[in-house]
């Protein structure tokens, strides 16, 4: 009675694992549709770009030439440290094209 009590336990765990798994595909492919959808609705996703100024590369040589410092040229274009330097280096490797 023991065994037999064990072995319908295992079998009732297997089918919920099975209706689970079910489920969780049923839910991804709706998150899914709902991510397509949204995207055709023209709905961005992820953290909002923040824009380069139009005068960075004036601002970057003024720093390069030693007449504006780190801190005000930060200050300048609004953008954070890590920010600018990404930006900095996406402007030489478009120099470099």
């Amino acid at each position: 009675m023991l065994v037999e009590s064990h072995c319908h336990q295992q079998a009732k765990r297997q089918h919920q694992q099975v209706e689970n798994e079910r489920e969780a595909v049923h839910w991804r492919k709706r998150q899914k549709d709902g991510i397509a959808a949204a995207r055709a609705r023209g709905i961005r996703f992820g953290r909002p770009t923040i824009k380069t100024p139009k005068n960075f590369e004036d601002l970057v040589t003024q720093w390069e030439q030693g007449t504006l410092l780190f801190g005000e040229l930060l200050e300048r274009t609004g953008l954070k440290e890590a920010t600018f330097y990404r930006r900095l280096r996406e402007l030489r490797k478009g120099k470099k094209k």
